[in-house]
């Protein structure tokens, strides 16, 4: 029997984008609330200096990812604004 995949960050992202989201989409494109509590609890681990090395790379990649995405809603805000002109 195989293990099933692990979720990552980075395949939630890219499977949103693989799905050619409009700019709106992206604009309000939100983490799902497993995620995001992820995000959270490695935060906190973090800031109580429990965290594993495994753990600060995993946290590291949700800030690789919000920030790329951060650039990314704010190229589609400028898309929108530039066509609406």
């Amino acid at each position: 029997m195989q293990n099933a995949p692990v979720r990552t960050i980075f395949s939630e992202i890219t499977d949103f984008l693989a799905t050619n989201p409009t700019p709106e989409a992206i604009i309000a494109y939100r983490l799902p609330d497993d995620l995001q509590e992820r995000a959270h609890e490695l935060l906190e681990l973090n800031g109580e200096g429990e965290i594993t090395a495994e753990e600060r790379d995993e946290m590291f990649d949700f800030v690789r990812v919000d920030e790329m995405m951060s650039l990314l809603k704010a190229k589609m805000r400028l898309k929108l604004k530039k066509a609406s002109e």
